[in-house]
């Protein structure tokens, strides 16, 4: 007797059912939005790290830079990495006089300011 007899002249099911198909590629599709989604908020995050720990580098440097000349005006970057730190990078200086500081970290598309020298780090650009 034969398979087919067994089943009283029925074919035997083999493979998925569409509907099974549609809801394996629905769960998928939801798990690669979910999975797509932490990558790019996980790379906006380091961004963020990055730009203010150019910043959090710098200050040291320009603080001694300060505390040789009397005063934040004439500092460059250049300035700082040769006498001070060669190895910071990653920001420039927008302003600088007297009594105080403006510096930025671009990162990711996303610009970090240090309105120096008490300020805090914000995406508000110095005053």
């Amino acid at each position: 007797m034969t398979l087919a007899a067994d089943r009283g002249g029925m074919r035997g099911e083999d493979g998925f059912t569409l509907v099974e198909l549609i809801v394996v590629l629905a769960i998928i599709t939801t798990l690669l939005a979910l999975a797509v989604g932490f990558h790019s908020s996980a790379r906006e995050r380091a961004g963020d790290a990055t730009a203010r720990s150019n910043l959090r580098v710098a200050v040291p440097a320009i603080e001694s830079y300060r505390a040789d000349a009397g005063t934040y005006s004439g500092m460059t970057l250049a300035a700082l990495r040769a006498t001070y730190s060669p190895g910071i990078h990653g920001f420039e200086i927008l302003s600088a006089d007297d009594a105080g500081y403006c510096i930025r970290a671009v990162s990711a598309g996303r610009a970090w300011y240090k309105d120096g020298p008490d300020g805090d780090l914000t995406t508000t650009a110095c005053s």
